[in-house]
Formats: C-alpha cells, sequence, structure tokens
C-alpha cells in the first residue's frame, strides 16, 4: 500500500509540475501576443538568416538548417538539411521518440530482490532513477520480512550484457559524471563526488569524499597546491587508463570556495553492491559474502522490488536536462522491446539490439532511415550522425504526442532552455532539445507561432572554432527571428 502512495505521489507531482510549465507558457504566450515587433514575409525568411550566418565570424564553420510548417510541410529555409552533422544532444530526439513508441507512456523498470531468508539474489535492470532513497526502500523491505543475516547477497549482472561505456566514447568524457557507465545496476546516476578544498598557503588541497565509503577504492596522487589570495585558480582531476588512480593537480588561492568535482564510478556493479551491503548493515542486517554472477537463474518468490516512474517521467529527465545516461538506460530498455523476456547480449552495440530497434522504429513512423547513423543513445558519441531533414522529420512524426513534446525544455521557463531566450518573443512557446560538444551547438524542436503557423526547426552548427555561447547566441537570435513570422 506504501508502494502505491508513493506512486500516485509521484504522478500527482509529475501532473502539477507539467500543469505549472503549461500555466507558465500560456501565461506568457499572452505576454508575447501584446507585443507587436517587426513582421517578417516568409519569403524574406532567407535573407534575413543568412544575414545571419553569413557572417565574417561564422566563414569556416558548418550550418545544417530545415526550417519547415509543421502541419503543410512547407520549406521556409534549407541549408544542407540533407547532409551529415554531429548532432550531439539533439540524438536524444530519436532515442525518446522510440522509447516513447516501442514501450509506451506508461512502462516501468524494475529492480528486483529473489531468494531465501539467508541468500539474496537481486537482478538489476538498469532503472536511471535508482538512488539512494530506493535502496533504503529497498532494505526496508527486506527488514520487514524478518531478514536479519544473509550469507550470500548475490547480484546477477545477466539482464544485459556487454559493455557499460560505449566504446566510441571519448576518454576525457567517460571520467566525467555525465560518460557514467550504464548496466543491469544503477545507483545515484553511478557517479561519486569530491571536493578540493585549500588549506595554507603552500599546502596540498585537501580531498574531501562526500560518501567516504568511495576513497577506499581510489590511488590518490596530489599534486595540487594552495595558493595566496585572489591567484588563478586552476585543477583538473583525471583518472589512468586502468581507471583506479586519480591524478589531480593545480592550485587553489587561499580564499578559494571548495570545488566539486563528480566521477563516473570504474565499476558500477560493485560500487551497488557496496552501498547495498552498507544499507542492510546499517538496517541491522549483516552480510557474509558479495557474490556478482553473469548467469541468470530462475526466479523464485520476489522479496523486495522498487520500480521506476514511468517512461514519461524518465523522458522529461531525458530531454528536459539532457541526461545521458537516462538516454543510455532507455536504449538498453527498447533492446529488449523486441522479446520482452530475452536478454540483450550484444557486446558491441551492433546486431539485434536497441540501436537497431530505435532506426527499426523510426522508420516506420516516417523518418528515412538513410538521413542518420546512431553509435549511442545520448549524443555522447562524435559517431553520430544525423541530417537536420531526420530531425525535422523525427520531430513532425511526434508532434501529435503531449507526452513527447512535454518532455522538451520550454523556451525561457525549463530545462537546458530555462536560461535562454528569456524576455525575447520566443519565451514560452519554444519547445527544444539543446545539444552542445565542442565544436558543435545544436537545437531542434517546435515553434508555436502567434501570428502564423507552427513551424519545426533544427538548426545543426559543427567545426566551430568559435566558444558555444557566441553560437548558442546566434542560433537564438534565428529562432527569435521566426517569432515575426507573418501571411503576407
Amino acid at each position: 500500500m506504501a508502494r502505491v502512495k508513493l506512486k500516485y505521489i509521484s504522478l500527482l507531482l509529475l501532473f502539477f509540475a507539467q500543469f505549472g510549465i503549461r500555466s507558465a507558457i500560456a501565461q506568457t504566450q499572452s505576454a508575447v501576443k501584446q507585443q507587436s515587433p517587426q513582421q517578417l514575409c516568409p519569403a524574406q525568411v532567407g535573407t534575413a538568416i543568412e544575414n545571419i550566418t553569413n557572417r565574417p565570424q561564422f566563414s569556416r564553420l558548418r550550418w545544417g538548417i530545415s526550417i519547415q510548417t509543421l502541419s503543410s510541410a512547407q520549406n521556409l529555409y534549407s541549408r544542407d538539411a540533407q547532409k551529415f552533422f554531429i548532432p550531439a544532444s539533439n540524438a536524444k530526439l530519436f532515442t525518446t521518440a522510440a522509447a516513447l513508441q516501442r514501450l509506451g507512456s506508461q512502462f516501468q523498470i524494475r529492480t528486483s530482490v529473489y531468494g531465501s531468508s539467508d541468500n539474496l539474489r537481486i537482478v538489476g535492470r538498469g532503472d536511471p532513477s535508482f538512488t539512494n532513497t530506493q535502496l533504503q526502500e529497498l532494505v526496508q523491505q527486506l527488514s520487514r520480512r524478518g531478514i536479519r543475516q544473509v550469507n550470500q547477497l548475490i547480484a546477477e549482472d545477466s539482464y544485459f550484457q556487454g559493455a557499460v561505456v560505449n566504446p566510441t566514447w571519448e576518454w576525457e568524457d567517460i571520467q566525467a559524471d555525465y560518460g557514467a557507465p550504464v548496466g543491469n545496476f544503477i545507483l545515484n546516476q553511478n557517479a561519486v563526488e569530491l571536493k578540493l578544498l585549500p588549506q595554507q598557503i603552500g599546502q596540498p588541497l585537501r580531498i574531501q569524499w562526500t560518501d567516504p565509503i568511495e576513497a577506499v577504492w581510489w590511488r590518490v596522487e596530489n599534486e595540487t597546491v594552495t595558493v595566496p589570495a585572489q591567484e588563478t585558480s586552476t585543477t583538473s582531476v583525471s583518472r589512468d587508463l586502468k581507471g583506479t588512480v586519480l591524478q589531480i593537480k593545480g592550485n587553489l588561492s587561499v580564499d578559494a570556495e571548495p570545488q566539486s568535482v563528480s566521477l563516473a564510478v570504474v565499476e558500477p556493479t560493485q560500487h551497488f553492491l557496496r552501498r547495498f551491503r552498507l544499507a542492510l548493515a546499517n538496517a541491522g542486517i549483516t552480510t557474509q559474502q558479495l557474490v556478482i554472477t553473469r548467469s541468470s537463474q530462475e526466479n523464485v518468490q520476489e522479496l523486495a522490488a522498487i520500480t521506476s516512474p514511468p517512461i514519461a517521467q524518465l523522458l522529461i529527465e531525458t530531454n528536459q536536462n539532457s541526461n545521458n545516461l537516462y538516454a543510455e538506460a532507455l536504449l538498453r530498455a527498447i533492446a529488449l522491446s523486441r522479446v520482452p523476456e530475452a536478454i540483450a547480449t550484444s557486446s558491441d552495440f551492433t546486431g539485434h539490439n536497441g540501436l537497431e530497434i530505435v532506426s527499426n522504429t523510426l522508420t516506420t513512423l516516417g523518418v528515412d532511415p538513410n538521413s542518420y547513423v546512431l553509435a549511442d543513445g545520448s549524443g555522447l558519441s562524435r559517431h553520430n550522425l544525423a541530417s537536420p531533414e531526420a530531425l525535422v522529420q523525427t520531430l513532425r512524426v511526434m508532434a501529435s504526442s503531449t507526452v513527447y513534446r512535454d518532455s522538451l525544455p520550454v523556451a525561457g521557463i525549463s530545462g537546458t532552455l530555462k536560461s535562454r531566450f528569456q524576455n525575447t518573443p520566443a519565451q514560452g512557446i519554444v519547445q527544444a532539445k539543446t545539444g552542445s560538444m565542442s565544436g558543435i551547438v545544436t537545437l531542434s524542436g517546435y515553434l508555436n507561432a502567434t501570428s502564423y503557423e507552427p513551424l519545426i526547426f533544427s538548426i545543426l552548427v559543427n567545426q566551430s572554432n568559435l566558444p558555444a555561447a557566441e553560437i548558442r547566441q546566434t542560433i537564438d537570435e534565428i529562432v527569435i527571428l521566426l517569432t515575426r513570422l507573418r501571411r503576407c
């Protein structure tokens, strides 16, 4: 009954959150209607956009743009719209569309504990939302069953088999929290945090782990120093190739605030099991032995279980906050949608896996399979390729899905667009997915024009040596330009 109440409350929170966003959008649209910017006729769109994109500072980078009307698919502007670009996190538009179509908005991911009173087997199924809160609830369920001692605590790591890190991701990315490994067991998004604190001048920085239990699993090479007040602070934290040594370099001024660093865990299943054992101990349940197995067993009595929020909520975190781990977890869930009880055995992200099913699903919806190439579900890989036309097609076929559209950031109001477009005519009337990597800035979504029909757009910038902030500002300028469209 408690779990039912929690789920009910969770759904209510989702409803009110989305209701609040929609209310803010409505208020913004009302305010925008009172403005009267200079009108822009459809025939003038191309010239107006090229007055922006052809500025001298943009002469070396690549623009890919497609702007169309939603209902009639009228092409208002196109620039290299059928050519390939690296989409960065705009790739999440493909993954989340396929996840919603294949799994349905109410699909949930279940983490289960099976076994007898003295031997527990936990089966992880890749729930990206699983945190310490859910771990404590799992332990409480076991405690209420009277379990006080466990001979073997077994983590069954077989639901998905294969690499927990995409082989096309760059080394620099997989060290950070946004490149955390994704497998059957996910806890706190498979990231740990440490803080660097200045000490007396000349002394190395003090390292403070948010979770002290993690400190024993790393060997730290601390090559830092505390420098006088107001001196420039520069620090770097990196892992060695084996992943067990942290190399910390640089300095902080003596008056600097502590600097937080989020790291991806190296072995997610071991990380989960350590935390599970500690949580059991805190509840008075002792554990004799920890075991990890990659072979599945017939499920006996389920002693405890936690289910994730429904896909509708997971999509919000994925797209609004551009959460890579959530996107990759959804890709793995998609991989099992072909045969629900099958085991995904791909070890190299090829064959009958999530990426193939994403492509098949999008093709069925009407997206040209030759207009994109996917190497992951999040967009972190630079092996992903997509044309602006592919993104526009995806947005078009998903336009009628309220769940899909509500998962996107709203200009000036929510997610990764919360601080963009504020106090402009685009605020509240643009729902779009952001994307950013070194040399790459992207934005694709919907524009609910107040004096023209709704638009779909995709703007991809690649091979840029300019600051990302400058490119974002220019993309925003183009989008704001579109708000001036009138029938003339």
